[in-house]
C-alpha cells in the first residue's frame, strides 16, 4: 500500500451520523473481499455500496473496472463521504493500523482479522468509546453463525457456564476424512489443501491457533474478561498417530479440535483449545467436514447448539454483510458483561484429565501429572490418562509440537484450589 498505514494522520473526531447509505471504503479483495462484493450485488435491498478498495497488488488482473482500486490507503481513511471502513486482510499489523487509525478518525469499522483483534481488542474497545465510532466483528469467529451477536444480545446476562465447539473448519475437514473415510493425517491435510480448506503452510489451522484466537473474542463478550493468546494454552493435531485414531475408535469416540471456555465458580472461568475425545451423545459428534458447530450452556436454558459454515467466502462474506447492515441501523456491541456484570477472572489453575502417548519416559515426566488413572505400553509407543495443571501444559506449549507426543482432552476439567489467577 502506497501510504504507510502506522505513520497516518491519527485525530480523533465524532463519529458522523448514519447516514441513508453506507459508503465502503474497502480493504483486501480476496476471497472474503470478493464474496462481500458479489454478496452485495445480489442484494439490492441493502442501502450499501463499495466506493473504492485498497489493494497491494495493482497489477493483479481483476474483472472489475480498474477506477474501483487503489494502493493508497490514505485515500480512504481521508475521504469523507466514506462512511465505514471495512478491513478484510490477512496481515494482522496492517489491519491493526488502519483499524486504529479509522476510529481514531471517526469512521466505524467492520473487521474480520481474528489474528488482530484477539492481540488488540482491549484497546480498541477503549478507542471505540473515546471516538464515539464502532467496531464490529461478527465474521471473525465462526463465519456466518452469529454467535458473538447472540452473546451480546441473548446470553446479555450472567447465566453462562460454558462455550464448546470445532472453531476451526480446516482441521474439522482433515478429522472427517480420518474417522469418516479411514485416511491417515497426511493424506487427509493434502485434500484440505487440495480443495482450498488448509494453506500451503497449515500450521496455523492445525496447531489450534485459529480456533484459540476466536475463542479469545468469543470469551470477551461470553464472560467480559480479555485474556492475551500467550497466557492460553492451544495444541494441535499435527502430531496424530494411527495409535491415537485406534485408540478412540476402540472406546467408540472421535477426535475433534474442540475450543473450551468454562466459568468454575462465581470468579473464576478457564479457557483452552485441544484435540477432545467426543462422545456419540454430544453435539459436535457429528458435525463434519468444513461445518463448525458451537454448544452454548447456561445455568437455566441448558445447552443450545449452533451450526454453520465457518469459512469461505460467500459464509464470510455473509457475516460481514450482516455487520455492515447492522451499522446502517446504528447497532455497536455494547460489551454487556463488562458494563453491567464483573467480569471474571481467567485462571489456569485447574486440573484437566488428558491422554497422552508418548515413547520417552523422559517426556512423560516434562507434563508433571498429578494422578494417572490409566496406562498402557507397547515396544513401539505408551499412553497414559491422568489430571496435571492446565499451567503445567502453558509452561511447555512451545516445546510440545517438536516432542514425538500426541495429547487430547477427555473431557473432565475441575478448579484445583483457590490459588491466584496464573498460579
Amino acid at each position: 500500500m502506497e501510504t504507510s498505514i502506522a505513520t497516518l494522520n491519527q485525530k480523533s473526531v465524532n463519529t458522523p451520523s448514519v447516514s441513508e447509505t453506507q459508503v465502503i471504503g474497502l480493504f483486501g479483495f480476496g476471497t472474503v473481499g470478493r464474496g462481500l462484493y458479489h454478496v452485495l450485488e445480489q442484494s439490492p435491498t441493502t442501502k450499501a455500496r463499495i466506493k473504492r478498495v485498497c489493494i497491494k497488488n495493482s497489477e493483479k488482473e481483476r474483472d472489475l473496472p480498474q477506477s474501483l482500486f487503489t494502493t493508497d490507503a490514505q485515500s480512504l481513511l481521508a475521504d469523507e463521504e466514506i462512511n465505514l471502513i471495512v478491513e478484510l486482510i490477512d496481515n494482522a499489523t496492517d489491519a491493526y493500523h488502519i483499524v486504529k487509525s479509522a476510529l481514531l478518525a471517526g469512521k466505524s469499522v467492520v473487521s474480520g482479522n481474528k489474528t488482530m483483534l484477539a492481540h488488540h481488542l482491549e484497546e480498541l474497545i477503549a478507542l471505540q468509546q473515546e471516538t464515539g465510532a464502532a467496531l464490529l466483528y461478527d465474521a471473525s469467529a465462526c463465519g456466518s453463525i452469529p454467535v458473538i451477536r447472540n452473546l451480546e444480545e441473548y446470553y446479555d446476562n450472567d447465566l453462562l457456564l460454558s462455550i464448546k465447539g470445532i472453531l476451526n473448519g480446516s482441521t474439522n475437514y482433515i478429522l472427517s476424512r480420518i474417522f469418516t473415510d479411514g485416511q491417515n493425517y497426511s493424506d487427509a491435510l493434502k485434500r484440505a489443501q487440495e480443495l482450498g480448506f488448509a494453506e500451503s503452510n497449515p500450521s496455523f489451522d492445525v496447531e489450534g491457533l485459529d480456533a484459540l484466537y476466536k475463542l479469545i473474542i468469543l470469551t470477551v463478550h461470553g464472560f467480559g474478561t480479555y485474556v492475551h493468546p500467550q497466557q492460553a494454552f492451544n495444541y494441535g493435531i499435527s502430531n496424530l498417530g494411527q495409535p491415537d485414531i485406534r485408540y478412540a475408535r476402540e472406546k467408540g469416540l472421535k477426535l475433534k479440535l474442540v475450543a473450551t471456555l468454562a466459568k468454575l465458580n462465581k470468579e473464576r472461568f478457564t479457557l483452552f483449545v485441544m484435540p477432545t475425545f467426543v462422545k456419540p451423545d454430544e453435539y459436535i459428534y457429528n458435525v463434519e467436514e468444513e461445518y463448525n458447530g458451537v454448544v452454548i450452556e447456561g445455568a437455566f436454558y441448558e445447552k443450545q447448539f449452533m451450526f454453520g459454515k465457518g469459512a469461505g467466502g460467500f459464509p464470510t462474506g455473509s457475516a460481514v454483510l450482516s455487520d455492515i447492515t447492522a451499522r446502517f441501523h446504528d447497532y455497536r456491541y455494547e460489551y454487556k458483561k463488562r458494563s453491567y456484570f464483573s467480569p471474571l477472572a481467567y485462571t489456569t489453575n485447574v486440573l484437566v484429565e488428558v491422554y497422552l502417548r508418548y515413547t520417552s519416559p523422559v517426556d512423560l515426566d516434562l507434563f508433571g501429572f498429578t494422578e494417572i488413572s490409566e496406562k498402557y505400553s507397547s515396544r513401539e509407543y505408551s499412553w497414559v490418562i491422568g489430571k496435571l495443571r492446565l499451567s503445567s501444559l502453558i509452561s511447555i506449549k512451545e516445546l510440545l509440537p517438536k516432542l514425538n507426543v500426541f495429547l487430547a482432552f477427555t473431557g473432565n476439567v475441575e478448579p484445583n484450589g483457590t490459588g491466584g489467577n496464573n498460579e
